[in-house]
């Protein structure tokens, strides 16, 4: 399973969800049972019939920060876009841009806020190759300052093209985003409402929190033909001790771990490399793919991801190769929504 064409498949256009459902937990639930191989239909609201007293759901409490960037050149006025992902260690910025014509080091950029009024100035340091700019920003300001007030959301481009609408500031975050520093939401958590996860706990499962800040590895496909020759993009996260500690518990009273979405997953396998969890803070780039071993969930709630990239690879790896291209075709016959709005699978 190392050619990326064995990851292709076939999406009509029209199951891509544009935007969520107006009640999140509405959203349909493909559940997968890797054990007796049975796939069923049923709703986010029905979660909890499927987890026990004694399981913890593991979520990841990053927050989506307004990184989709707007503004013109200073010398030229040409209109130039870019994505806010991180900022380095002198302060820079690291910016995915583009613009119409060929951009140099030193010229400045006018950012634009959501009234379309001039608003802060960048100056472009250095091309880092890829579409990726460090940029200094000529304001004292902190980046999510300036960001609350000049960026939009980032939806991902299968969105209506990425532009965004009023509701997406709420509707493109889960309830319970904490952390900022993500230029993507962890879509699986997106389908939790706060009954829902007060009903979870009221029959005895737990909710751990861990981060991760989805980066710019998020947008980029995969362009190799051997998916083992795919660099991942670092993303920073981290578990804390007591996390570690409470899951620990968990398993060893014969408990399940959880994770919900790909985003936690990664969270969790990073920090049980070793064979046991233990508390990590720091980058990591681990792409989960055939023959990797998970050492850490049990259970995974995901949504449905896009062809040749490296989310279908971790969600095909855990639930099994062929058991998930038959969850695929199920999804695609029984007309489920796809993608960052769209509805979810439980992989038991």
């Amino acid at each position: 399973m190392t050619n990326i064409d064995q990851y292709d498949y076939h999406l009509p256009s029209d199951l891509i969800a544009q935007q969520p459902l107006e009640k999140r937990t509405d959203a349909r639930l493909l559940v997968v049972n890797r054990q007796t191989q049975e796939i069923s239909h049923h709703h986010v609201r029905d979660l909890p019939e499927f987890l026990n007293s004694g399981d913890c759901l593991v979520l990841n409490n990053t927050k989506v920060v307004p990184a989709r960037l707007m503004g013109r050149r200073a010398n030229t006025g040409g209109r130039w876009q870019g994505l806010f992902v991180e900022t380095d260690p002198q302060g820079h910025w690291l910016v995915l841009a583009k613009t119409r014509g060929k951009i140099q080091p030193g010229e400045k950029v006018i950012l634009e806020n959501r009234e379309a009024r001039e608003d802060t100035e960048l100056e472009l340091v250095a091309n880092l190759g890829g579409g990726q700019w460090a940029v200094k920003p000529l304001t004292l300001e902190s980046p999510f300052d300036v960001l609350e007030r000049v960026g939009r959301v980032p939806l991902p481009h299968y969105i209506r093209g990425g532009e965004m609408m009023p509701e997406d500031w709420k509707d493109y975050q889960t309830v319970f985003a904490e952390t900022p520093g993500a230029v993507a939401a962890p879509t699986a958590g997106l389908h939790f409402t706060h009954e829902l996860l007060n009903k979870v706990s009221a029959q005895g499962v737990d909710r751990q929190f861990v981060t991760l800040h989805v980066g710019m590895g998020t947008f980029r496909p995969i362009g190799v033909d051997n998916i083992d020759q795919h660099e991942m993009h670092f993303e920073y996260g981290e578990i804390n001790q007591a996390t570690v500690d409470r899951l620990g518990e968990i398993k060893a009273n014969g408990g399940r771990i959880v994770s919900v979405g790909t985003t936690a997953t990664r969270v969790l396998e990073t920090a049980a490399a070793s064979g046991k969890l233990q508390p990590w803070t720091g980058k990591t780039n681990l792409f989960i793919r055939p023959p990797y071993q998970f050492k850490a969930v049990d259970v995974l709630l995901t949504n449905f991801h896009l062809p040749k990239s490296t989310l279908l690879i971790l969600v095909r790896t855990f639930g099994g190769d062929e058991l998930l291209r038959r969850a695929y075709r199920e999804a695609i016959r029984e007309e489920y929504r796809f993608y960052s709005y769209g509805d979810a699978m439980l992989i038991l």
